[in-house]
This record gives structure tokens, sequence and C-alpha cells, in this order.
């Protein structure tokens, strides 16, 4: 598929079929996502895939709350999804990276090696590549003709993160969904907003 029809027709989809996918695709779809761009080639992303109902159960019963799998109207659909994979960034692995001589420079490194440490970066480099990388897990679905939807980090993931044995200092950017769309979505009411800010979102020499 080109690359552009991929941005098209990439959406969010919320409700899933229980059909597994096979490891050798999904395996492919996170190789491919760890090309993506990582910043000074640090290398400080990485993906935690849960495949199958018992290893995705963990990140339902951590990510979501009890109240909201018995009321929401997606809860089933999204839980349905046959694999959920985490996206991990390590922030100590960019800030070492960027204490190394050629980035030293920066400011940016550990604060023991006389940098700034995390509070210094204007904008966490960690954070943008496992966008990156996200980005490029979502549009490979797309090319390989399955459904997926980004969930982001709003709670649990301390637990989460424990309860899967994940070492200390990594965050958790977000989850892919992926899975057989089940075609039974519900249509989002954030399609029903203006677009942007109700203005042009491309400005040219200035704003």
């Amino acid at each position: 598929m080109e690359l552009t029809e991929a941005v098209r027709r990439r959406r969010m989809v919320r409700s899933f079929a229980t059909t597994p996918l096979e490891p050798s695709v999904v395996d492919g779809l996170v190789a491919d996502a760890l090309r993506a761009p990582t910043a000074g080639n640090t290398g400080g992303t990485s993906w935690l895939v849960l495949q199958g109902p018992e290893e995705t159960a963990t990140y339902w019963e951590h990510a979501t709350t009890a109240g909201w799998r018995a009321t929401s109207s997606r809860s089933a659909g999204l839980s349905r999804a046959p694999v959920v994979a985490l996206s991990l960034a390590s922030p100590r692995a960019y800030v070492e990276r960027y204490g190394e001589g050629d980035k030293a420079a920066s400011g940016l490194g550990p604060a023991e090696a006389g940098g700034g440490g995390e509070p210094a970066w204007p904008v966490p480099y960690w954070f943008g590549d496992a966008a990156f990388a996200t980005m490029t897990l979502l549009l490979g679905a797309v090319d390989r003709g399955l459904g997926a939807c980004f969930l982001g980090n709003f709670r649990g993931e301390t637990a989460l993160l424990g309860a899967l044995g994940v070492p200390g200092g990594w965050r958790l950017f977000g989850a892919v969904l992926l899975g057989h769309p089940g075609g039974s979505d519900h249509r989002s009411a954030s399609l029903d907003r203006p677009a942007g800010n109700g203005g042009s979102r491309l400005h040219r020499g200035r704003w």
C-alpha cells in the first residue's frame, strides 16, 4: 500500500473481533515500529506486547477502572482486541545519551555530570520518539489490513508496569490495540467537532 493511501485510510477502530493475530504478523509490525527515529540514536524506546486474553487482561485490569468496564459502551469492543502493544520510553536513557561527549554541550545530560537532567528538557525527546514509533505501528496496521486504536496513559501506570515486571525508570506512553475490526464500531462524537482551531493549520513564512 502507498504511504499516502495508508495515511488517508488510517482511523481509530474501537470494536474488535476476537480473531487472533499470527505472532509473525505482530512481530513484523513491531520490528517496523522499532525502526522509527530515536534522537541521538539513543534507542530508548521499547514495546511490550500482550497477546491473547490472558495477557491483555492485565492491561485492562490496571489501566481502566471497574466502573468504566461495567458501564462504557465501548469497553467490550475494545477489550476484544487480541493484541495490546505498550509503547514505552526510558527518560534516563536519553539523559545519559545527552551527557556523552558529542552531546554534552546541550546541557541535557545527568545532573551528576553537570547537566540539567530531566527538568532541563524543554521537549522530552523520549515521548517524541515513542510517538514516532506509535504512528509507525498504526500505519503498519493499515498496510496489513488490520484495525488499530491508540489509548493514552491516563491511569494505573505504576501498577501496570509493576505487574508486567517492567524495570524502574520506564514510562508508559500509551497502548496500541491491534486486531481485525469487529464491524460494530461506535461513531466517535469527536467527529462532529470542527477540525483545528477554526483557522488554517498551515502557515508559510510567518503566522
